[in-house]
């Protein structure tokens, strides 16, 4: 593991345990209110995948139910892709363990992926399309105006870095937004949390992780590479990881060059634009 997700390692009861599940569950709840994630009445499919990202998203809404003002519900569901190895009692088993509400979808995306995409090539992309569709319908069927994803702080920082140098757009992960179709909202509760506090809530509580990489394909290069980057910058410049996270929040349409957010051809004199502070290195 890298500099960012390395857990720290402490016992399940212990004061930093507890200290890092308030912090947590404070993120979380600060997520929720911030982007309006979660309303009175809402059915909320929480997609689980049996890594520690979806297991701690999983646990620490099960907490907020209990304490929010407002009545909602949720349904864990976990997508069966079929992959070889997959062990398919270990979220069953686990579901019914906490007593929480779940729905196992039996697809066989692995032998279309494998029957599409040529050998050695990355089955990801197109592994992801399917998986979508599916979570999808599965909302529909079971009633969910709400689809909640796990992905966390790095994952949305990595997504901008990946924008940036292989896409060209200034674009990161949303922490709420509208599918395609106008269906259903999907949400990221884990928006303001750090993937190493994720980590190390996983490990202290025991999750039964499965393994993400049973369908044989390697982690997506690019994004490792940006992971890397990351936390090499994290280890020189120690905060730099949250810095870059609250620009994202902190965004200057009239300082970039995006003439569909700014107007720069009809600027006229005294307008006001501020100037703005410009920052040099170190």
């Amino acid at each position: 593991m890298n500099a960012i997700t390395q857990p720290i390692h402490f016992a399940h009861h212990s004061n930093n345990f507890k200290r890092l599940r308030g912090r947590l569950e404070q993120q979380v709840g600060r997520a929720i209110g911030d982007f309006n994630m979660i309303e009175e009445g809402d059915t909320i499919m929480v997609c689980m995948s049996g890594g520690k990202d979806s297991y701690t998203l999983l646990e620490i809404l099960r907490t907020l139910q209990t304490r929010a003002p407002i009545d909602f519900r949720l349904i864990a569901m976990n997508l069966d892709q079929k992959q070889p190895g997959f062990p398919e009692h270990i979220l069953p088993d686990y579901f019914k363990s906490i007593g929480v509400e779940y729905h196992i979808e039996a697809q066989d995306t692995y032998s279309i992926v494998k029957e599409k995409i040529p050998e050695g090539k990355t089955t990801c992309s197109l592994c992801s399309r399917l998986r979508r569709g599916i979570i999808y319908r599965v909302a529909g069927e079971l009633g969910a105006n709400k689809v909640a994803l796990g992905h966390h702080r790095d994952d949305m920082i990595e997504t901008l870095f990946l924008n940036i140098f292989f896409g060209g757009k200034l674009k990161a992960m949303p922490p709420k937004l509208i599918t395609d179709k106008g269906d259903h909202v999907v949400i990221r509760p884990l928006a303001y949390c750090a993937e190493k506090d994720i980590a190390s809530f996983a490990r202290a509580s025991k999750f039964p992780i499965i393994p993400c990489n049973l369908c044989g394909a390697q982690e997506n290069l690019q994004r490792q590479n940006i992971k890397d980057m990351l936390a090499s910058w994290e280890l020189q410049y120690p905060g730099r990881s949250q810095s870059i996270f609250t620009a994202m929040q902190n965004v200057k349409s009239s300082h970039l060059m995006d003439s569909s957010l700014f107007d720069f051809k009809n600027i006229n004199l005294g307008d006001v634009v501020d100037e703005g502070d410009v920052v040099f290195d170190e």
